[in-house]
Order: C-alpha cells, then sequence, then structure tokens
C-alpha cells in the first residue's frame, strides 16, 4: 500500500495528513492557541474527592478540573505514602479517600483532552514515549505490543531492554563479566527492572541492541531533567509536555513503508531531518520539502475532503449513503441504499450495500476522529452469511485502526455496536462549534411556528398591559409570512385584541428570535 504523509505548517496551526493510495485517511490538526493537553505530566493539587464516586477533582491549571478515578490511581502522590503493595506487586486496593484528601499535591498525566462539558480524564499512571519504548516510572514490568505477533521477536527485544538495564546498573559484569552476553536464564531471573518499566512498541519490531539502547538512555535522562522539574513547579502547574505534532507524527506514525514525507515549511523540514538523522536514518532520505505553488493539501483534494467531512450525508460511489450523527454520549451511523437498485434482487443489492458501508465506515471513523461508544445501523439482512461476511469486512477494514477497537456481534436489531478508543476531540469538535441559532439541537422552529408563537404572547400580553398598539421585531422570514400567507389570521387578531399590529424586520434575528414592543 502506498502511504504519504504531508504536512502543512502555518504560524497559526500544523495540519498533517494520512494518505493511503492518493485517498486522505487521517488527519491531526494542532492550532497555536489551542493545543491538546494528551500526554502532558502535571503538578496538580486535589480541590475534591468523592467517596461515592471513587474519583477526585484535581486542578491542573486549565479551564476545568481534571477527572481522575481510582482506577487510574497509584496510590501515590506527591506529599503521599504510597498504598501498600500485595504479592503480586499491584497496589493492594483502598478507598480513594484514604489515598487523597483536599489540597494534597499531586503528579498526573493527561489521559484524554477535555471533552465537551466534561473536563480532562487524568492518571497518575506516567508514562514517556520514544520512538520505540515507552518509560514507566512507576512501574518495574516489561511489555511489547500486542501488535508485534512474533514470538521469537517478543522474546529478542525483551531480553534487549532486560541486557541494557543489566547493563546500565553494572550487574552484567558482575554476572558474566563485560564482554560476554547474557543468557536467556539470567534474564529470566530478574522479570523486573531497577529504575522503571517499559513497553516496546510497535516501531520497535526488528531494532537493533544499539538502536534499543539509545532510545533507553534518551528515557532515562528525560526522565531525570523531569524529575529535577517536579521539584521546582509549583501546582497547579506543567513539568513536561510531549514534542509538536509534526515531530509526534515522525515518532509514532512513521514506518519503513512510508512512501514519502511532504512538508511545506522549510523551517520544520530541517527539524524533522534532524529528528529523522538522529533517530531513523534509513527514513531521511524520504523526507521532502514541498515548494510547488499549489498548496499541499490541495495534491489530493484534502481541503474538500475536509469539508465533506464535516456534513451529516457521506455518499458511497454505488448510489447509497451513510447518515453520521454525532453526540455526547454516542455516535449513530445509519446505512441506506439509497439510489442504488443493483442487478439481481433486494437482498443482493442490501448486500452490496453493506459491504461499501463497512470500508466506508471504517474510514470514516479515522478521518473524523470518532470516538466512544459506536452504533451503526446496517440495512437488514435476511442471510445470516451476509451478516456475518459484513462484520468482516468490518473488521478487516478496521485493521489499519492505530485506535483501539473493540466489535460486538450483531445484535437482534441488526444493530452492530463498537467502542473506538478516544483521546483527542473528534475533527467536528475541532473545527466546529454549537450553533447559537438552533443551540446544537440540528433544527430550528418553522417560520409558521414562530408566528403561531408570537400570535399567543400577543394575547397575552395585551391581558396583562395596557397599550394603544403593538409592534412585532422579528426576522425577515417571519415578518414576510405574516404580512403574506398569514395575513388573514393577523387581521382576525387585531379586530379581537382592538389593537394595530405592526411588524418590523430586523436582519440580524435569527428565525426563532422576536420581540413585542408595547406602544
Amino acid at each position: 500500500m502506498n502511504e504519504e504523509i504531508l504536512i502543512n505548517v502555518t504560524p497559526q496551526e500544523t495540519r498533517v495528513a494520512i494518505v493511503e493510495n492518493g485517498v486522505l485517511q487521517e488527519l491531526y490538526i494542532e492550532r497555536a492557541r489551542k493545543r491538546g493537553s494528551v500526554g502532558k505530566i502535571f503538578k496538580g493539587k486535589i480541590v475534591r474527592v468523592l467517596p461515592g464516586m471513587q474519583a477526585a477533582f484535581v486542578d491542573i491549571g486549565l479551564e476545568r478540573t481534571g477527572f481522575l478515578h481510582s482506577s487510574d490511581l497509584n496510590g501515590v502522590g506527591i506529599d503521599s505514602e504510597p498504598a501498600g503493595n500485595g504479592a503480586n506487586g499491584h497496589h493492594n486496593i483502598q478507598p480513594i479517600e484514604a489515598i487523597l484528601h483536599e489540597g494534597q499535591e499531586i503528579l498526573v498525566q493527561v489521559l484524554k483532552d477535555p471533552l465537551g462539558s466534561k473536563g480532562a480524564r487524568l492518571t497518575t499512571r506516567l508514562s514517556i514515549a520514544s520512538r520505540y519504548l515507552v518509560f514507566l516510572p512507576d512501574s518495574r514490568n516489561l511489555g511489547v505490543s500486542q501488535r508485534i505477533d512474533n514470538a521469537e521477536e517478543r522474546e529478542r527485544l525483551r531480553e534487549l531492554i532486560l541486557t541494557s538495564e543489566l547493563h546500565r546498573s553494572g550487574l552484567a559484569e558482575e554476572i558474566e563479566g563485560p564482554d560476554e552476553p547474557i543468557n536467556p536464564p539470567v534474564a529470566e531471573r530478574r522479570p523486573h527492572l531497577d529504575r522503571g518499566g517499559f513497553i516496546l512498541r510497535t516501531a520497535a519490531e526488528g531494532r537493533t541492541r544499539e538502536e534499543i539502547h539509545k532510545d533507553i538512555e534518551f528515557l532515562h535522562k528525560l526522565w531525570d531533567a523531569i524529575s529535577r522539574r517536579i521539584e521546582t513547579v509549583p501546582a497547579p502547574g506543567i513539568v513536561h509536555e510531549d514534542l509538536p505534532l509534526s515531530m509526534r507524527v515522525m515518532r509514532d506514525r512513521v514506518h519503513t513503508d512510508i512512501e514519502k514525507i511532504l512538508i511545506d515549511s522549510r523551517e520544520t523540514f530541517q527539524k524533522l531531518t534532524g529528528f529523522a538523522r538522529d533517530f531513523m536514518p534509513e527514513l531521511q532520505e524520504r523526507i521532502e520539502h514541498y515548494a510547488g505553488e499549489r498548496p499541499l493539501l490541495n495534491l489530493y483534494a484534502i481541503e474538500d475532503e475536509i469539508q465533506r467531512s464535516l456534513n451529516r450525508k457521506v455518499q458511497l460511489k454505488s448510489g447509497g449513503y451513510l447518515i453520521i450523527d454525532q453526540t455526547e454520549a454516542m455516535t449513530t451511523i445509519d446505512v441506506n441504499t439509497g439510489a442504488y437498485v443493483g442487478h439481481r434482487n433486494q437482498e443482493e443489492t442490501i448486500y452490496k450495500t453493506n459491504l461499501e458501508a463497512a470500508q466506508a465506515i471504517a474510514r470514516q471513523l479515522r478521518l473524523r476522529n470518532l470516538g466512544g461508544i459506536i452504533i451503526i445501523d446496517f440495512i437488514d439482512m435476511r442471510e445470516q452469511e451476509h451478516a456475518r461476511q459484513v462484520l468482516r469486512a468490518l473488521e478487516k477494514s478496521l485493521e489499519r485502526d492505530h485506535s483501539k477497537v473493540t466489535i460486538s456481534e450483531l445484535t437482534s436489531l441488526g444493530l452492530v455496536q463498537l467502542t473506538r478508543k478516544r483521546t483527542r476531540e473528534s475533527l467536528e469538535q475541532v473545527l466546529c462549534e454549537t450553533c447559537p441559532t438552533c443551540a446544537g439541537r440540528g433544527t430550528i422552529k418553522t417560520g409558521e411556528t414562530v408566528c403561531y408563537e408570537i400570535f399567543r404572547e400577543i394575547l397575552r400580553e395585551v391581558r396583562q398591559f395596557d397599550a394603544r398598539k403593538l409592534l412585532v421585531v422579528a426576522s425577515q422570514q417571519v415578518v414576510d409570512m405574516c404580512h403574506d400567507e398569514l395575513s388573514d389570521s393577523i387581521a382576525e387578531l387585531e379586530q379581537f385584541i382592538q389593537r394595530p399590529i405592526a411588524f418590523q424586520a430586523e436582519p440580524l434575528y435569527s428565525q426563532e428570535q422576536y420581540e413585542i414592543v408595547l406602544q
């Protein structure tokens, strides 16, 4: 598969497009005025402990307090003693009120950015990522990415970490001598690490001892610098933040199958070539500076695709379509045949539409960055084999998704339920805001409905106050309807209340806005 990364940089924002076979699959946006907080480490202060929810609210210096659940708690605060350890190395389960108290300082990391009315989701299980590893300062265990499924490679990588850490501590020389390798049985006798745990990322597959060791050294030095900063930063305050978007993409998303990386900023191009020289020299030649007159993201009609990704309706090539509705609770996706009538029979038409929809849905989830609970309403299929094939097509299409996705079976109502890990705002939440006219409902009252509301309001006003005449100030659409289609009703109302009613159009009013002025 031909995969390219396009990086568009301006002083105001950075946009990164992941393109596969010429088609936009993912889009990342980071704005200078509103950088995301995921991965940032804060020294926070407990504002409130909620025993009933087994959670706490933490002031980390953002607009809203962060939310820390007991399941994300190590049991260790900056000024508290750790909870006791059990025989299995895990912390004993204690109620949150026994570990935290109001005013306490605590070190936390952001798991999820604030979404809607919710504050950031926090954890005390800190992690710091590099190219091949994730460092866990409070852990002593070693893990390997589940995407590395070769058993021999998993064991080789584990041994690389263990031997590197033994050499750092000087124990390797004591066990085997300075020039001899560590035997596997020795590594097995030391399953826990001394200076923190590690998770080997998917990118570590096939890496050499020197490359892994270089990452370990970098992470230890970074954690030492963070530890020194923890001592001096007042709460609430930030002690560590992740790399900017362009460098995060180089670290997390660039792999050996990438065809090329195009960057339209010379300054960013120079930074990323330096980053590649230090951490991924084999990919350095694939990084190119784009200096063409045509805007970079117009090369693959990406600007148009971004606009389409904000629409509810997604057109399928066959003539069918999807309707995507995103709410705070969940996202629903409805599949429809539309203009597609097929060539054989109804069941075959439905089956083909659902198959195409499964692929389109997987792409839309990545492109729009939809997370949380997602309900898909495929068109009902009578044949169980067709339903199984559609579900398999959806699973296969989601295999390239870098976010964790869990899919359930088809329900008795023909619905597919899935969850997709949400760590940042969706594309709609980044680019849009709640409509001031409909307040997020997605609909507004018709002009006729507003006119009838005005009639009822006039009757209430006349009964309550003494006025010689009334002036109705409303939108142009409502005024036009009262003068034209409802002119007879206005005449009847004037006769009933025995007062004249005048109308004035206000261009700045929305269709639902109006005001009745007594004169």
